[in-house]
Formats: structure tokens, C-alpha cells, sequence
């Protein structure tokens, strides 16, 4: 049972929540790691390093849209490679995110929160709420 009075509200704190720890981990790459630090980073684990000012750019504008609640959906949706990119890295490290090199209990948590986002909609007090198109709404909608 979906509480439909509250359940914006749930939505709501979940995507402030998101858009704060991805607008975190941007600043962590830029600020603490630096942009060639992570792009040394990405490149040691097997990842293509040219991608590090692109993640870091998509968290930074991707947090601010989902603080703002703008296409929160679509948003969360397009961020999800970056999640399980971040959860591939960690997924050999074992569950818990303190064991050595990160384990991959957050990154997966951080997974199914966007996921949440793409499936629940954009919450309450979003600027620019993300529509679907009239066939996924109505499919969206209880019989």
C-alpha cells in the first residue's frame, strides 16, 4: 500500500539526498582527487580515462538538476551507468563499504535509490517534473 498524501514527500528527500551525494563526490574528484588523479584512477582500473571530466561533470549537473527537481527522472535515469560504473569498481572489493578499497553495499544502495527515483517520479516541490508519455502513464496508473 502506497501512502499517495506522503509519498511525494518520500520521493522528495530521497532525491535531495541523491543530488547532494553526487554534487559530494563530484567536489571529492575535483577538489580532493583532482581531475588527473581521477582520470589515473579510472585508467588503473580498467576504465577509460577521458571519462573523468565527463562523470564529474554529469554528477555535478546531474545533483543540481535532482536538487532542483528538473526531469529528476530522466536525470536519475541517465546517471545510472555512473552508478554501476562506481559499483563494478567496488563490486570485487567485497560487501561492506569499509573494507578495503570500498566495498560495494553503498554503491549498489546508491543503484536502487536512482532506480527508485525513475520508477516512484520526481517527488514533491519539483521545478520541472519529468512527463511521460501518455501510453507509460496510463500503463503507470492501478487498474
Amino acid at each position: 500500500m502506497v501512502d499517495t498524501r506522503t509519498a511525494p514527500y518520500a520521493l522528495l528527500l530521497l532525491r535531495l539526498a541523491l543530488g547532494v551525494m553526487f554534487i559530494a563526490h563530484a567536489a571529492l574528484k575535483v577538489f580532493v582527487f583532482t581531475v588527473p588523479g581521477f582520470a589515473g584512477f579510472l585508467a588503473q582500473v580498467g576504465m577509460p580515462s577521458f571519462m573523468a571530466l565527463p562523470v564529474i561533470l554529469l554528477e555535478t549537473f546531474g545533483g543540481v538538476a535532482l536538487i532542483l527537481g528538473v526531469y529528476s527522472r530522466a536525470v536519475a535515469l541517465v546517471l545510472t551507468p555512473v552508478l554501476l560504473g562506481a559499483l563494478s569498481v567496488h563490486a570485487g572489493n567485497g560487501w561492506l563499504f569499509t573494507a578495503a578499497n570500498g566495498g560495494w553495499e553503498y554503491p549498489a544502495f546508491l543503484v536502487i535509490a536512482g532506480l527508485t527515483i525513475v520508477l516512484g517520479g520526481d517527488g514533491a516541490l519539483a521545478l520541472r517534473p519529468t512527463t511521460l508519455p501518455r501510453s507509460a502513464r496510463l500503463a503507470a496508473q492501478p487498474a
